[in-house]
């Protein structure tokens, strides 16, 4: 098959959509599909042996890491003479939006809704641009023959925001590289400033308002009041991260950006992952600290719930309670050994269940029913 994606988002770029277009790239490749990547940013020239076609853009002034652009006359005459089987715009909500609207006139499209704009628009204090928003998901998103989305709860939010034909876009996790086995006292040593001995939270993911950053160190100021020890590592960076390190406590670590073992290493090297984030459509870090072995308190919010089973594989906290409600599971799984390993190995064999190739098989079988119903 023929495949064009065309993303909002792409590496050097790190995030969950970043992470799940890379991995079903992946699968694609080992499948034997041909690739087009349209990405704007400063993408690399290949991935996964696939040409990426970099789209003209600019940076959001109010969130720089997202780019704004459009698909130019030579970006379009490359992807004419590719001439794809279908196009899958993944995250539609600017650069990939507005250039759906072009290509939905020659060739099929899918489209896979990753990020919840509306939502993003209250948390980021511009909620006057909540209602475009929910215009340019309906109206991207209608050009598909279907849509695709990463969560059961995001399929009845998709139907809030008026997207139709709705599949899901199954959840995966890389067991092989997110391990227990990744555990290491050097790095607990880094994300503890040199207290590896001491119980440890992490938070895993983009530093930003949208993350519900900003509640992590008044819900681990709480749970000091009864583990004096206990400390926070930040593992990640965004808009927040120099403001969040210029005054932290003497308890909280900040890392910066971390990938590859070095990431996996930092999942396993955690106590309990800390993820009260509201906006999530599914929530990668749940999976992949599930994969390393490190339970979960996330907030009862989008996709987490889809994710996290309460009382199993992690606790889910109702977003709006108080910080000594928050702090309460992650005191139980800081202090009870016993609870820690059970979270800990139900997280591991739910993580398991879900394989990068299983998810590209069941979109691939998606690609296959809007082809037949385009009738090419």
């Amino acid at each position: 098959m023929r495949i064009a994606l065309l993303t909002e988002v792409f590496l050097p770029k790190i995030d969950g959509v970043v992470t799940r277009t890379t991995r079903h790239l992946d699968q694609l490749a080992e499948l034997g599909h041909e690739v087009l990547i349209l990405a704007p940013g400063n993408p690399p020239a290949e991935y996964a042996g696939f040409e990426v076609v970099p789209i003209r853009s600019h940076s959001l002034k109010v969130y720089p890491e997202v780019k704004h652009g459009m698909l130019g006359p030579k970006t379009y005459r490359r992807l004419r003479e590719f001439n794809p089987d279908i196009v899958h715009a993944v995250n539609p909500i600017w650069t990939a939006g507005w250039s759906t609207l072009v290509v939905a006139r020659r060739f099929p499209v899918i489209a896979s809704f990753h990020t919840d704009v509306p939502e993003y628009c209250l948390k980021l204090g511009i909620p006057w641009v909540k209602p475009i928003a929910e215009w340019g998901l309906r109206t991207f998103h209608g050009r598909a023959g279907l849509n695709l989305v990463t969560s059961g709860p995001m399929m009845d939010k998709a139907a809030d925001y008026g997207i139709d034909n709705v599949r899901l876009w199954p959840k995966a996790v890389d067991t092989e590289s997110f391990t227990p086995q990744a555990r290491s006292r050097k790095m607990r040593s880094l994300l503890s400033d040199g207290h590896p001995d001491d119980p440890l939270v992490i938070f895993v993911g983009r530093i930003s308002a949208e993350k519900s950053v900003d509640r992590c160190i008044p819900i681990v100021e709480e749970v000091r009041k009864r583990i004096p020890n206990a400390r926070l590592a930040f593992v990640g960076e965004g808009p927040l991260y120099d403001e969040l390190r210029a005054n932290p406590p003497a308890w909280a670590t900040f890392t910066g950006y971390l990938s590859g073992a070095d990431l996996s290493a930092a999942y396993a090297s955690g106590d309990v992952l800390l993820f009260p984030s509201t906006t999530e459509t599914l929530g990668f870090a749940a999976l992949e600290a599930f994969a390393s072995g490190v339970p979960v308190v996330a907030a009862k919010a989008g996709g987490l719930p889809f994710v996290v089973a309460d009382g199993d594989t992690g606790v889910l906290v109702d977003p709006d309670a108080p910080d000594s409600a928050w702090a309460d599971p992650i005191e139980r799984l800081l202090t009870q050994p016993e609870l820690r390993e059970r979270m800990s190995a139900a997280g591991r064999a739910e993580a398991e269940r879900w394989t990068w190739r299983a998810s590209t098989e069941t979109v691939l079988g998606y690609y296959d029913e809007v082809i037949r119903t385009a009738g090419r």
